[in-house]
């Protein structure tokens, strides 16, 4: 590329960050509200005050890459990124979704403590995220929205979709596919604060973990909440536990259950593609002493999609049943 070709580039990159930045969201600090920011974290796809950038810097670069509006040079893959979230409002939509009560965002004179803590929350830990796009251990650290929001959430389920391998702390790892965990209810839970709970579930497969959202003060819930985790090749089964969500102390658990995913898969890969089937029967996980299968839960093809509902009885816990629907989806589909 000619230097030409490239003051041209550069040139044309500025000017899209500086439309950008007259949208009303943009004018202002993304975590403090500080009017003008002037610099940017090109990955979260949000503008930031210096003050804000400090904090984002101190967090590295695999988390937050930060860059100046006006000083530095910004690729056009970064500048295509901030575009395409859209800013500040788009993404303080998905990381800023679930604020608890009573905790505020840090102003335009917070201390720097003040705006650590916030911004760790925020960004590195998730807390804010709405709860079925929390990856409460991401292998790869890359909790960016980008390169777009749609390859953002694919990628923290890390489905294979664009990429077959996914590096985690046991190396590369190769995935067969995505299951969709739909939680559907619970019927007569664990009483864990005086007369109720505050049940969620958490879903767990190899270095993956989602949740649902918390139901309030109800022993017989009803989420309808889909999850997904991504299946490598040596899958274990899906560990399932439901927690009472306590504001000031720790979370009780209300019961786990293991779910065994491998007549599922097992039983969708011998028949294929399953869009050229009609509906139809294909499998069955059978009740045992073994299982916590309250009845049989066969496997279909149901509308050219593979499916399972499983009723559970939890386990370690006084009462409780749990109620899924599987769905498992292949690379490729």
């Amino acid at each position: 590329m000619n230097s030409h070709s490239e003051l041209n580039t550069f040139i044309s990159g500025k000017r899209r960050l500086k439309e950008l930045l007259l949208l009303k969201d943009n004018r202002v600090c993304a975590d403090c509200g500080t009017p003008n920011p002037k610099w940017a974290s090109a990955n979260m796809g949000v503008f930031i005050c210096l003050k804000c950038c400090g904090v984002h810097r101190s967090l590295g670069s695999h988390i937050s890459k930060v860059l100046s509006v006006t000083l530095d040079a910004w690729s056009d893959e970064d500048v295509d990124a901030m575009v395409e979230v859209g800013g500040n409002a788009a993404a303080n939509a998905i990381y800023e979704a679930y604020i608890p009560e009573g905790y505020s965002k840090p102003g335009p004179d917070a201390n720097h403590e003040d705006r650590m803590r916030f911004i760790r929350s925020k960004y590195e830990l998730q807390e804010f995220l709405k709860p079925s796009l929390r990856i409460v251990s991401m292998s790869s650290g890359n909790s960016s929205l980008q390169p777009s929001f749609s390859k953002r959430l694919m990628n923290s389920f890390q489905s294979a979709g664009s990429s077959k391998r996914s590096e985690n702390s046991e190396g590369m790892v190769e995935f067969i596919g995505v299951l969709k965990v739909k939680v559907v209810k619970g019927t007569n839970l664990a009483i864990r604060d005086m007369l109720s709970s505050d049940p969620y579930v958490v879903l767990t497969l190899g270095q993956q973990t989602v949740q649902t959202s918390v139901v309030k003060s109800n022993l017989n819930p009803v989420w309808n909440e889909e999850l997904m985790v991504s299946v490598p090749q040596r899958y274990r089964p899906l560990r399932v536990q439901v927690f009472d969500y306590d504001r000031f102390s720790a979370d009780d658990i209300m019961g786990e259950v293991e779910v065994d995913i491998q007549p599922l898969i097992t039983s969708a890969m011998a028949y294929g593609d399953p869009g050229m089937f009609a509906d139809m029967q294909i499998g069955k996980w059978l009740k045992s002493n073994d299982n916590a299968l309250i009845e049989d839960s066969t496997i279909n093809i149901e509308d050219g999609k593979v499916k399972q509902k499983v009723s559970l009885k939890l386990q370690n816990v006084e009462s409780g049943e749990l109620h899924l629907e599987l769905e498992w989806m292949p690379l490729g589909q």
